[in-house]
């Protein structure tokens, strides 16, 4: 973990109204997929007045672009121009292992983005896409399917991995169709989405994730998680 000054030299509009920033940074600084960087503006502090917690930021779209998106809304006073305090990369990101052959990434939100580096980093392995949301133009070698079918998959899936929102951990045993204390059959990983104000510093519980033994905290040891460790 670093700390370290960073310059928003871009603003872009992604897709599904989603933004991101192109910060200049060392590259030191950019989170591997899944991991994030906590980022705090410089200024005057009446200007900042509405950037009062620190805004974590993961990378998205395709790893090459370096573009980090805000988990929620960047203040009114970040613009290109502006620098930001980075502290970073924290947690853990998405472990995939370098051999498997079936692929399948999964939202349950209506955001892909975080998922989207994975896409160019497993030539050989056929790929799938589940999500109701919206898609982006996606690589040739990715086939795209809704959210309903993700069930019938899971047998076909070397490892499952998904972007999802802590509000819908709830409600994922019965879109994966999998009975009371049922596993998932097959090696799952999911981006737990949730505030992480305090970065690990100050363990203040926001970002308290319910696993098979008492909770873990997204932002320290996710916000990555094995799916079949946590409570659901």
């Amino acid at each position: 973990m670093q700390i370290a000054e960073g310059r928003i030299t871009e603003i872009i509009s992604g897709f599904n109204d989603k933004f991101a920033l192109r910060i200049d940074c060392s590259l030191e600084m950019i989170p591997a997929p899944g991991e994030y960087l906590l980022a705090y503006e410089i200024g005057d502090a009446a200007a900042i007045a509405d950037s009062v917690l620190a805004v974590p930021l993961f990378q998205v779209w395709d790893s090459s672009s370096a573009a980090l998106q805000p988990s929620y809304p960047i203040p009114s006073s970040w613009k290109p121009g502006s620098t930001l305090i980075l502290r970073g990369p924290l947690g853990h990101g998405f472990k995939i292992p370098g051999d498997i052959r079936h692929l399948a990434l999964a939202t349950l939100g209506q955001d892909i983005s975080r998922l989207l580096p994975l896409l160019n980093q497993f030539p050989n392995t056929d790929i799938a896409l589940f999500s109701n949301a919206m898609l982006p133009d996606l690589p040739l070698v990715v086939e795209a399917h809704p959210l309903s079918a993700l069930p019938d998959s899971l047998i076909w899936a070397d490892i499952l991995v998904m972007d999802l929102p802590m509000k819908d951990l709830p409600k994922l045993r019965q879109i994966l169709s999998l009975e009371h204390q049922e596993s998932i059959p097959c090696l799952a990983q999911a981006l737990i989405l949730t505030p992480m104000p305090c970065g690990s510093i100050a363990e203040c519980g926001v970002c308290a994730v319910p696993a098979r033994k008492g909770y873990k905290l997204a932002c320290k040891d996710g916000p990555v998680f094995d799916l079949n460790k946590l409570k659901w």
